[in-house]
């Protein structure tokens, strides 16, 4: 139950670089994939973590080894949390940066393109800020954690 099949380090190198594969990949995914889960979303995330499940702990079942990994993820996310607000830089790579896809009552569709923002998504956040004209929107931001923010004009 506490016999690790391979030395504690490969344990932390291995949760430490899917760790960091996996933060990549969420970056690319975009805003929206992470802000608003859809019933396929959920699906990705589970096999996503079935399949990185044996990168994780190279065949090992102990609980030592599982152990070992968890705290590795929980340290990692901690530091890059730590990190993040210290440094606009580490911030930014990692949480992103806000986007306008609505000024002046004009609807921005290059950037909604860009990240992967159908046009529905704005519509519905227009909906729940009372507004049925774009036209009477300042300002809708699409957040770093994928909600859209609508400022209307006074």
């Amino acid at each position: 139950m506490f016999d690790l099949s391979l030395p504690w380090w490969h344990f932390v190198v291995r949760g430490a670089v899917v760790y960091l594969v996996l933060m990549v990949l969420v970056r690319i995914a975009g805003k929206r994939t992470v802000g608003e889960f859809t019933p396929f979303d959920l699906l990705v995330v589970i096999l996503i973590g079935e399949t990185t499940q044996g990168a994780l702990t190279g065949g090992d079942n102990s609980v030592l080894g599982a152990i070992i990994v968890a705290a590795t993820l929980v340290a990692l996310n901690y530091g890059v949390g730590f990190a993040s607000t210290r440094s606009r830089l580490i911030d930014t790579l990692t949480e992103g940066e806000p986007v306008i896809v609505v000024r002046d009552g004009r609807i921005l569709h290059k950037a909604m393109r860009r990240n992967n923002l159908p046009e529905s998504d704005l519509e519905e956040a227009l909906r729940k800020a009372d507004v049925t004209d774009p036209a009477d929107v300042q300002l809708a931001v699409l957040e770093t954690n994928g909600e859209i923010t609508v400022v209307t004009r006074k």
